[in-house]
């Protein structure tokens, strides 16, 4: 019984949803926007990684004390 209320309802708000006529039509207006390209030299060092996602693997394999083994 639940099922069936279940799926009516959801055909009732599908149809209630399809039968709305909405036609009003939206002009957008371009806006033109300039951009300013400064060409400056910088000699920045870029790292390069042998594997995909060196540094994130690298930050997660931490250890702290807790995961040192203890002599009995």
């Amino acid at each position: 019984m639940k099922a069936i209320l279940t799926i009516i309802f959801v055909l009732f708000i599908g149809v209630a949803a399809q039968a709305q006529d909405a036609k009003t039509d939206v002009k957008v207006e371009t806006v033109e926007m300039t951009i300013e390209v400064s060409t400056t030299n910088e000699n920045s060092v870029a790292r390069l990684y042998k594997f995909k996602n060196a540094r994130v693997k690298k930050a997660l394999s931490f250890a702290t004390k807790r995961n040192r083994a203890k002599l009995a």
